[in-house]
């Protein structure tokens, strides 16, 4: 996850999705992801504390801040390259087992946020735009929780 001013999604050089002051989350599955994950990462975006109170100090959350949410699915966050030079993306999820996790994800940060999170369009050749702030970037891992 991201903590930005703003960030864009275009397919096709045609705007799909935009948002201001917020975050952008960069998300993939893999088989083994269950409704409890998406749960527990959904409850810890939407709580956790990455942007400046009036003191300057990150303690305050995008539900205190009424940022906005993108959510942009990406397979590639699975890539091994411990063997040769060519990725290897054997653990993430094929669309049949992500698509209803990464919808099933949006449908409940926006329900978190008590708003709706905007998207890119899943499996689509996304140009991802960003003003990146602080920058702020985080890697949440449901299966390391730490």
């Amino acid at each position: 996850m991201q903590r930005v001013r703003e960030a864009s999604v275009a397919v096709d050089a045609k705007c799909v999705a935009e948002i201001g002051q917020g975050m952008l989350l960069l998300v993939g599955f893999e088989d083994a992801d269950t409704s409890d994950d998406l749960e527990w990462t959904a409850q810890k975006v939407a709580n956790l504390r990455i942007f400046d109170d009036a003191e300057g100090v990150m303690n305050r959350s995008v539900k205190d801040v009424e940022g906005e949410l993108l959510v942009v699915s990406q397979f590639t966050l699975y890539a091994s390259v411990k063997k040769g030079n060519r990725p290897s993306y054997i653990r993430a999820s094929k669309p049949d087992i992500a698509i209803p996790l990464y919808e099933s994800f949006c449908e409940t940060m926006s329900q978190y946020l008590g708003k709706r999170v905007k998207t890119g369009i899943f499996g689509a050749d996304m140009k991802v735009s960003l003003v990146n702030d602080g920058p702020v970037t985080i890697v949440i891992d449901t299966k390391h929780k730490e």
